[in-house]
């Protein structure tokens, strides 16, 4: 089966397979094995404390592959400066950007005069449109499904895929509760150009800073298993249950404020679990998708065993 669409020819990829920004774990192992299996693998800019950690992990990432790659620039609410790192992108002449959690345009604005592909992920149509007139190549559109950080509405993929594609004019890339070659092809079939997978690829071999104990809470959870925190602050996201995120949602029912949760939203409680695995004491981000986990393949394995499954269930189509 040929998988030629216009996220493959706009990015230079074999597959039509995107792997997510995921916060503190996309690093150069990762994301070379992504890109080198086909797909686009990514570094993630904002969990590196300094351009010149930025500038080496993308030096190291070209030693480990000489395929596209991105890098994600994760502009959140009470994120630090962005623009001295993506100065770093622009110097090295990186093939991919992506923007999530924020506003795109100081990001667009940088890039927009550069020959770098420019991704933007969002979770509303309006948003979408906004995304191609700022200068946008592709957006990546993320349902209630997702892990992580996540739109302020309820729509799903399946409802909010097909209503951005029939809005823009710029390839679409679906992510949210995609994992498998169901997936992808349920994407394709909603007018999507590839599909982007978070949640997925930290249950992997080469996802090598997550913690054992993170990847058996994948390989264990059910559909059950995650919760929306952070809803009350107007930035949801969506994370794996536990003792901590009951702690969290708790505050939040008393309306407690942003002061009042910022040690325990904090990036480094996210780092306490996912890095050393102690439930109680931090929480791990997971989309939906964790409930359709049930193996630590390499990526390459996950890759082939997922286009596998796209083939088999397109020859049934015939």
């Amino acid at each position: 089966m040929k998988w030629n669409t216009r996220i493959t020819e706009l990015l230079n990829i074999d597959y039509p397979i995107i792997q997510g920004g995921l916060a503190y774990l996309a690093y150069a192992d990762l994301a070379a094995a992504v890109s080198n299996a086909g797909g686009l693998g990514q570094i993630t800019a904002m969990s590196l404390n300094s351009p010149d950690e930025l500038k080496a992990e993308i030096k190291r990432l070209r030693t480990l592959t000489d395929k596209p790659f991105g890098v994600n620039f994760a502009i959140g609410q009470h994120g630090r400066p962005f623009e001295h790192m993506v100065q770093v992108a622009i110097d090295e002449q990186v093939p991919v950007i992506s923007v999530t959690g924020g506003n795109p345009k100081g990001v667009l604005d940088m890039v927009n005069t550069h020959a770098i592909k420019k991704l933007v992920l969002v979770a509303a149509r309006r948003q979408a449109e906004k995304a191609e007139e700022l200068g946008a190549d592709a957006v990546m559109v993320v349902g209630q499904e997702g892990g992580g950080h996540l739109g302020r509405g309820d729509t799903g993929t399946l409802v909010l895929t097909p209503q951005v594609v029939d809005h823009v004019s710029i390839p679409v890339i679906a992510s949210g509760g995609i994992g498998d070659g169901r997936g992808l092809m349920a994407a394709l079939a909603l007018g999507a150009d590839g599909v982007e997978m978070g949640t997925r690829f930290i249950a992997t071999k080469e996802c090598v800073d997550a913690h054992p104990g993170y990847k058996q809470a994948l390989l264990d959870a059910d559909e059950n298993a995650t919760t929306v925190i952070k809803r009350t602050l107007g930035m949801p996201a969506r994370a794996l249950k536990n003792e901590w995120t009951t702690r969290i949602l708790e505050l939040e029912a008393k309306q407690a404020t942003y002061k009042d949760m910022k040690e325990l939203i904090s990036g480094e409680a996210n780092k306490r679990y996912i890095y050393e695995g102690d439930a109680t004491a931090g929480f791990g981000w997971a989309g939906q998708i964790s409930a359709r986990i049930d193996s630590i393949p390499t990526v390459k394995e996950l890759i082939t065993d997922l286009l596998t499954e796209a083939e088999t269930i397109r020859s049934k189509w015939k």
